[in-house]
């Protein structure tokens, strides 16, 4: 569909959350490719609160912050419904994103990148946090029943990129022994067609998190 146009970063994980609830709805857009290092000025007016990606234009109407981009996708295009029709339904979609990006995210993240002593507190933390989704995942396909939906792309990270990060730094976090139904439902997100179709380079994101992980032990010397 034109007008539609997204302003990302490729490997972004929030970037893609926004690339693959279109993809669900199969809505066509242009791919902007911003540089954070040197932000557009199409970014800066599109979002001058944050000055952050991702920002949906959708006829040169800005909309920021992929968890709210999604919602607006879901209601603005016909497809696939991605959030629940149900209110109930859909407030504890809502509940487990919010889980997700406030609380799991940034355990596993610290997790992943701490070293010595803080690392293993850090760790503990992130199996914490895992162990609640692992426990939520009991017996379900997905978050949300048989489809991917709304909490299903906002756990993007931990799907695809928390494996890369542990084969950057060394730190393994996720196993099927202690998370098995978490594992299960990865198998089963990450050979989802519109998410299998729709994956940023693993070899790209590879070399990027070895290359922090080599300067962040260059500083220690």
């Amino acid at each position: 569909m034109s007008g539609v146009k997204l302003l990302g970063v490729n490997g972004s994980p929030a970037s893609q959350r926004v690339e693959w609830a279109l993809k669900i709805k199969g809505v066509k857009y242009e791919f902007i490719t911003e540089d954070l290092q040197n932000k557009s000025p199409l970014l800066l007016k599109s979002n001058p609160v944050y000055k952050k990606i991702p920002v949906l234009l959708h006829n040169e109407n800005p909309i920021s912050e992929s968890l709210v981009i999604i919602e607006y996708i879901d209601e603005a295009f016909e497809g696939p419904s991605i959030l629940p029709k149900d209110p109930y339904d859909k407030a504890i979609a809502r509940f487990w994103a919010k889980f997700l990006d406030d609380k799991c995210l940034p355990a596993v993240w610290k997790a992943l990148w701490s070293q010595g002593e803080e690392q293993e507190k850090d760790k503990e933390e992130a199996y914490e946090v895992l162990k609640v989704l692992d426990n939520e995942l009991k017996d379900k396909k997905f978050f949300g029943g048989d489809n991917i939906g709304f909490v299903d792309i906002v756990a993007n990270f931990v799907g695809f990129w928390i494996e890369i990060v542990e084969e950057a730094t060394g730190v393994v976090l996720v196993t099927s022994e202690k998370f098995p139904n978490f594992c299960v439902w990865r198998d089963e997100y990450l050979n989802c067609d519109k998410v299998k179709e729709n994956m940023p380079s693993r070899e790209m994101l590879l070399g990027f998190f070895k290359s922090r992980v080599q300067a962040a032990a260059a500083t220690l010397k």
